[in-house]
Protein backbone atom coordinates (compact mmCIF):
# COMPACT_ATOMS: atom_id res chain seq x y z
CA UNK A 1 0.00 0.00 0.00
CA UNK A 2 0.99 3.66 -0.29
CA UNK A 3 1.88 5.58 2.85
CA UNK A 4 3.44 8.94 3.67
CA UNK A 5 6.46 8.51 5.97
CA UNK A 6 8.67 10.87 7.95
CA UNK A 7 12.20 9.43 8.14
CA UNK A 8 13.98 12.57 9.35
CA UNK A 9 12.78 15.73 11.06
CA UNK A 10 12.26 19.01 9.24
CA UNK A 11 9.73 20.94 7.18
CA UNK A 12 6.95 18.67 5.85
CA UNK A 13 7.78 19.39 2.19
CA UNK A 14 11.40 18.35 2.84
CA UNK A 15 10.96 15.22 4.94
CA UNK A 16 7.68 13.61 3.86
CA UNK A 17 8.08 10.72 1.42
CA UNK A 18 5.33 8.60 -0.18
CA UNK A 19 6.46 4.97 -0.23
CA UNK A 20 5.07 1.53 -0.95
CA UNK A 21 4.95 -0.43 2.31
CA UNK A 22 3.36 -3.63 3.57
CA UNK A 23 -0.31 -3.43 4.48
CA UNK A 24 -0.55 -3.56 8.29
CA UNK A 25 -1.59 -6.72 10.10
CA UNK A 26 -4.51 -6.29 12.45
CA UNK A 27 -3.47 -6.39 16.09
CA UNK A 28 -5.43 -8.51 18.58
CA UNK A 29 -7.66 -5.68 19.81
CA UNK A 30 -7.51 -3.60 16.66
CA UNK A 31 -9.73 -2.86 13.67
CA UNK A 32 -8.23 -2.87 10.17
CA UNK A 33 -9.61 0.06 8.17
CA UNK A 34 -9.44 1.02 4.51
CA UNK A 35 -8.88 4.77 4.72
CA UNK A 36 -11.06 7.07 2.62
CA UNK A 37 -10.27 10.52 4.05
CA UNK A 38 -7.73 12.07 6.43
CA UNK A 39 -8.10 15.40 8.24
CA UNK A 40 -4.87 17.32 8.79
CA UNK A 41 -4.10 19.30 11.92
CA UNK A 42 -1.49 21.95 12.69
CA UNK A 43 0.24 19.55 15.08
CA UNK A 44 1.00 17.29 12.08
CA UNK A 45 3.41 20.00 10.95
CA UNK A 46 4.95 20.18 14.42
CA UNK A 47 5.39 16.40 14.43
CA UNK A 48 7.37 16.59 11.18
CA UNK A 49 9.52 19.35 12.67
CA UNK A 50 10.10 17.49 15.94
CA UNK A 51 8.53 20.39 17.86
CA UNK A 52 5.41 18.61 19.16
CA UNK A 53 5.21 17.41 22.78
CA UNK A 54 4.92 13.84 21.51
CA UNK A 55 7.98 12.66 19.59
CA UNK A 56 7.33 9.27 17.94
CA UNK A 57 10.38 7.24 16.86
CA UNK A 58 11.46 7.53 13.24
CA UNK A 59 10.14 6.53 10.78
CA UNK A 60 6.53 7.48 11.45
CA UNK A 61 3.43 8.59 9.61
CA UNK A 62 1.19 11.54 10.45
CA UNK A 63 -2.58 11.97 10.24
CA UNK A 64 -4.51 11.63 13.50
CA UNK A 65 -8.08 11.60 12.16
CA UNK A 66 -9.37 9.26 9.45
CA UNK A 67 -12.61 7.93 8.08
CA UNK A 68 -13.04 4.69 6.20
CA UNK A 69 -14.45 1.19 5.95
CA UNK A 70 -13.84 -1.69 8.33
CA UNK A 71 -11.94 -4.46 6.55
CA UNK A 72 -11.42 -6.76 9.50
CA UNK A 73 -12.23 -6.86 13.23
CA UNK A 74 -11.86 -9.51 15.92
CA UNK A 75 -14.61 -12.02 16.56
CA UNK A 76 -17.20 -10.53 18.89
CA UNK A 77 -16.20 -6.96 18.07
CA UNK A 78 -18.85 -4.24 17.96
CA UNK A 79 -17.54 -3.45 14.46
CA UNK A 80 -18.33 -5.50 11.36
CA UNK A 81 -16.73 -5.81 7.95
CA UNK A 82 -17.98 -3.09 5.63
CA UNK A 83 -19.04 -0.74 8.45
CA UNK A 84 -18.42 3.00 8.01
CA UNK A 85 -16.28 4.47 10.81
CA UNK A 86 -13.98 7.26 11.88
CA UNK A 87 -10.83 6.52 13.84
CA UNK A 88 -7.86 8.03 15.65
CA UNK A 89 -4.72 6.14 14.60
CA UNK A 90 -2.00 5.78 17.21
CA UNK A 91 1.48 7.14 16.53
CA UNK A 92 3.82 6.14 14.98
CA UNK A 93 1.27 4.63 12.59
CA UNK A 94 -0.61 7.70 11.36
CA UNK A 95 -3.55 7.73 9.02
CA UNK A 96 -1.87 9.00 5.84
CA UNK A 97 -1.93 5.52 4.33
CA UNK A 98 -4.33 3.40 2.32
CA UNK A 99 -4.90 1.09 5.30
CA UNK A 100 -4.45 1.52 9.02
CA UNK A 101 -4.98 -0.77 12.01
CA UNK A 102 -6.40 1.07 15.01
CA UNK A 103 -7.13 0.10 18.61
CA UNK A 104 -10.85 -0.66 18.81
CA UNK A 105 -11.37 1.89 21.57
CA UNK A 106 -10.30 4.62 19.14
CA UNK A 107 -12.80 3.65 16.43
CA UNK A 108 -16.31 5.14 16.27
CA UNK A 109 -19.32 4.42 14.05
CA UNK A 110 -20.67 7.07 11.66
CA UNK A 111 -24.07 7.31 9.94
CA UNK A 112 -24.67 6.81 6.22
CA UNK A 113 -25.64 10.48 5.97
CA UNK A 114 -22.13 11.67 6.90
CA UNK A 115 -19.63 11.89 4.04
CA UNK A 116 -16.00 10.79 4.37
CA UNK A 117 -14.52 14.29 4.64
CA UNK A 118 -17.00 15.36 7.31
CA UNK A 119 -16.36 12.19 9.30
CA UNK A 120 -12.58 12.64 9.23
CA UNK A 121 -12.98 16.29 10.26
CA UNK A 122 -15.39 15.81 13.09
CA UNK A 123 -13.75 14.09 15.98
CA UNK A 124 -11.02 16.21 17.57
CA UNK A 125 -12.62 19.61 16.97
CA UNK A 126 -16.17 18.72 18.00
CA UNK A 127 -15.23 16.49 20.92
CA UNK A 128 -12.83 19.10 22.27
CA UNK A 129 -15.48 21.78 21.96
CA UNK A 130 -18.35 19.70 23.33
CA UNK A 131 -16.23 18.81 26.37
CA UNK A 132 -15.22 22.46 26.80
CA UNK A 133 -18.69 24.01 26.55
CA UNK A 134 -20.88 21.41 28.21
CA UNK A 135 -18.54 19.73 30.69
CA UNK A 136 -15.98 22.38 31.66
CA UNK A 137 -18.05 25.56 31.24
CA UNK A 138 -21.53 24.11 31.89
CA UNK A 139 -22.90 26.58 29.36
CA UNK A 140 -26.56 27.49 29.83
CA UNK A 141 -29.32 28.58 27.47
CA UNK A 142 -29.34 32.36 27.09
CA UNK A 143 -25.73 32.89 28.15
CA UNK A 144 -23.36 34.94 26.00
CA UNK A 145 -20.56 32.93 24.38
CA UNK A 146 -17.57 34.70 22.82
CA UNK A 147 -15.70 32.49 20.34
CA UNK A 148 -12.25 33.55 19.18
CA UNK A 149 -10.98 32.44 15.76
CA UNK A 150 -14.51 31.48 14.81
CA UNK A 151 -13.62 30.37 11.28
CA UNK A 152 -11.03 27.86 12.47
CA UNK A 153 -11.57 24.16 13.12
CA UNK A 154 -12.43 24.33 16.82
CA UNK A 155 -13.88 27.85 16.51
CA UNK A 156 -16.39 26.81 13.87
CA UNK A 157 -17.41 23.87 16.07
CA UNK A 158 -17.83 26.24 19.04
CA UNK A 159 -20.18 28.54 17.12
CA UNK A 160 -22.39 25.62 16.09
CA UNK A 161 -22.40 23.90 19.48
CA UNK A 162 -22.97 27.22 21.24
CA UNK A 163 -26.06 27.84 19.12
CA UNK A 164 -27.21 24.26 19.75
CA UNK A 165 -26.97 25.01 23.49
CA UNK A 166 -29.15 28.08 23.08
CA UNK A 167 -26.37 30.62 23.71
CA UNK A 168 -26.06 34.09 22.17
CA UNK A 169 -22.86 33.69 20.16
CA UNK A 170 -20.36 36.44 19.41
CA UNK A 171 -17.48 35.38 17.14
CA UNK A 172 -14.20 37.00 16.15
CA UNK A 173 -12.35 36.43 12.89
CA UNK A 174 -9.90 38.29 10.67
CA UNK A 175 -11.06 39.67 7.31
CA UNK A 176 -14.28 39.74 5.34
CA UNK A 177 -14.12 36.13 4.11
CA UNK A 178 -13.72 34.63 7.57
CA UNK A 179 -16.27 36.90 9.21
CA UNK A 180 -18.82 35.91 6.56
CA UNK A 181 -18.13 32.24 7.33
CA UNK A 182 -18.91 32.93 11.01
CA UNK A 183 -22.23 34.49 10.03
CA UNK A 184 -23.10 31.50 7.87
CA UNK A 185 -22.28 29.21 10.80
CA UNK A 186 -24.92 31.02 12.86
CA UNK A 187 -23.03 33.57 14.97
CA UNK A 188 -25.37 36.32 16.23
CA UNK A 189 -22.64 38.98 16.18
CA UNK A 190 -19.37 38.81 14.23
CA UNK A 191 -16.33 40.98 14.95
CA UNK A 192 -13.51 41.58 12.47
CA UNK A 193 -10.55 41.85 14.83
CA UNK A 194 -8.50 43.49 12.07
CA UNK A 195 -10.70 46.60 12.19
CA UNK A 196 -12.67 46.36 15.45
CA UNK A 197 -11.89 46.10 19.17
CA UNK A 198 -13.67 42.96 20.36
CA UNK A 199 -13.64 44.18 23.98
CA UNK A 200 -15.67 47.26 23.08
CA UNK A 201 -18.09 45.33 20.87
CA UNK A 202 -18.73 42.64 23.51
CA UNK A 203 -19.40 45.26 26.17
CA UNK A 204 -21.71 47.16 23.82
CA UNK A 205 -23.65 44.04 22.81
CA UNK A 206 -24.08 42.94 26.43
CA UNK A 207 -24.87 46.37 27.95
CA UNK A 208 -21.54 46.30 29.79
CA UNK A 209 -22.08 42.87 31.38
CA UNK A 210 -19.53 40.97 29.27
CA UNK A 211 -19.46 37.40 27.97
CA UNK A 212 -20.44 34.56 30.29
CA UNK A 213 -18.17 32.08 28.50
CA UNK A 214 -15.11 32.88 26.38
CA UNK A 215 -13.71 30.16 24.13
CA UNK A 216 -10.03 30.93 23.50
CA UNK A 217 -7.85 28.77 21.24
CA UNK A 218 -5.46 31.68 20.58
CA UNK A 219 -3.90 32.73 23.88
CA UNK A 220 -1.39 35.59 24.21
CA UNK A 221 -2.84 39.08 23.85
CA UNK A 222 -6.26 37.68 22.94
CA UNK A 223 -6.46 36.01 26.35
CA UNK A 224 -5.26 39.17 28.11
CA UNK A 225 -7.88 41.32 26.41
CA UNK A 226 -10.58 38.70 26.99
CA UNK A 227 -10.17 39.29 30.72
CA UNK A 228 -11.45 42.83 30.10
CA UNK A 229 -14.80 41.63 28.77
CA UNK A 230 -15.54 38.55 30.88
CA UNK A 231 -18.72 38.73 32.93
CA UNK A 232 -18.99 38.33 36.70
CA UNK A 233 -19.03 34.56 37.37
CA UNK A 234 -17.79 34.06 33.80
CA UNK A 235 -15.57 31.24 32.52
CA UNK A 236 -12.60 31.65 30.17
CA UNK A 237 -11.88 28.35 28.44
CA UNK A 238 -8.18 27.79 27.66
CA UNK A 239 -8.27 25.68 24.50
CA UNK A 240 -4.76 26.32 23.15
CA UNK A 241 -2.17 28.85 22.09
CA UNK A 242 -2.42 29.18 18.32
CA UNK A 243 -1.08 32.73 18.64
CA UNK A 244 2.22 31.31 19.87
CA UNK A 245 2.35 33.04 23.26
CA UNK A 246 1.29 31.49 26.57
CA UNK A 247 -0.27 34.17 28.79
CA UNK A 248 0.19 34.67 32.51
CA UNK A 249 -2.85 35.02 34.75
CA UNK A 250 -2.95 37.69 37.49
CA UNK A 251 -4.73 36.02 40.40
CA UNK A 252 -5.90 39.34 41.84
CA UNK A 253 -7.86 40.08 38.66
CA UNK A 254 -9.51 36.65 38.83
CA UNK A 255 -10.54 37.40 42.39
CA UNK A 256 -11.85 40.92 41.78
CA UNK A 257 -13.97 40.01 38.75
CA UNK A 258 -14.95 36.61 40.19
CA UNK A 259 -14.36 34.60 37.02
CA UNK A 260 -12.84 31.20 36.36
CA UNK A 261 -9.98 30.29 34.05
CA UNK A 262 -10.74 26.73 32.95
CA UNK A 263 -8.26 24.38 31.31
CA UNK A 264 -9.50 22.11 28.52
CA UNK A 265 -7.28 19.04 27.97
CA UNK A 266 -9.59 16.77 26.02
CA UNK A 267 -6.91 14.21 25.18
CA UNK A 268 -6.34 13.47 28.87
CA UNK A 269 -10.10 13.30 29.46
CA UNK A 270 -10.31 10.82 26.57
CA UNK A 271 -7.68 8.58 28.16
CA UNK A 272 -9.31 8.69 31.61
CA UNK A 273 -12.97 8.38 30.64
CA UNK A 274 -13.37 6.61 27.27
CA UNK A 275 -16.92 5.56 28.15
CA UNK A 276 -17.92 9.22 28.52
CA UNK A 277 -16.32 10.01 25.16
CA UNK A 278 -18.43 7.28 23.56
CA UNK A 279 -21.54 8.83 25.08
CA UNK A 280 -20.57 12.29 23.83
CA UNK A 281 -19.92 10.84 20.38
CA UNK A 282 -23.50 9.56 20.26
CA UNK A 283 -24.75 13.00 21.28
CA UNK A 284 -22.65 14.69 18.59
CA UNK A 285 -23.89 12.28 15.92
CA UNK A 286 -27.45 13.08 16.99
CA UNK A 287 -26.76 16.81 16.64
CA UNK A 288 -25.29 16.17 13.18
CA UNK A 289 -28.34 14.19 12.07
CA UNK A 290 -30.57 17.01 13.36
CA UNK A 291 -28.63 19.44 11.16
CA UNK A 292 -27.33 21.46 14.12
CA UNK A 293 -23.65 20.80 13.42
CA UNK A 294 -21.75 20.23 10.19
CA UNK A 295 -17.94 20.11 9.90
CA UNK A 296 -16.51 23.04 7.96
CA UNK A 297 -14.24 21.87 5.12
CA UNK A 298 -11.75 24.30 3.57
CA UNK A 299 -10.42 22.11 0.75
CA UNK A 300 -9.93 18.49 -0.28
CA UNK A 301 -6.46 17.53 -1.53
CA UNK A 302 -5.44 14.45 -3.50
CA UNK A 303 -3.28 11.91 -1.69
CA UNK A 304 -0.14 12.81 -3.65
CA UNK A 305 -0.51 16.48 -2.68
CA UNK A 306 -0.11 16.08 1.11
CA UNK A 307 3.00 18.35 1.30
CA UNK A 308 1.10 21.12 -0.51
CA UNK A 309 -1.81 20.72 1.90
CA UNK A 310 0.48 21.01 4.93
CA UNK A 311 2.27 24.02 3.45
CA UNK A 312 -1.10 25.74 3.06
CA UNK A 313 -2.10 24.81 6.60
CA UNK A 314 1.17 26.29 7.89
CA UNK A 315 0.25 29.72 6.49
CA UNK A 316 -2.74 29.85 8.90
CA UNK A 317 -4.75 31.37 6.05
CA UNK A 318 -7.13 28.42 5.86
CA UNK A 319 -10.44 28.07 7.67
CA UNK A 320 -12.22 24.98 8.91
CA UNK A 321 -10.45 21.71 8.16
CA UNK A 322 -8.02 20.68 5.43
CA UNK A 323 -8.64 17.10 4.26
CA UNK A 324 -6.89 14.55 2.07
CA UNK A 325 -8.75 12.08 -0.13
CA UNK A 326 -7.17 8.61 -0.06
Amino acid sequence: MKSWLVKELGEPSDVLRMENVEKPDRGENEVLIQVRSVALNFFDILLCQGKYQEKPPLPFSIGSEVSGIVVQAKEGSRFKEGQRVLALPQKPHGGLAEYVSVEEGSVYPIPESMNWNEAASMFITYHTTYYALFNRANIQKGEVLLVHAGAGGVGSAAIQLGKAAGAFVIATAGGSEKTEICRQLGADVVIDYLTEDFVEVVKRETDGKGADVIYDPVGGEVFDRSRKCIAFDGRILVIGFAGGQIPSIPANHVLVKNYSVVGVHWGYFNRLYPEKVNQEHEELISLYEQGKIKPLIYKEFDFQDVPDALNLLATRKTWGKVVVKV
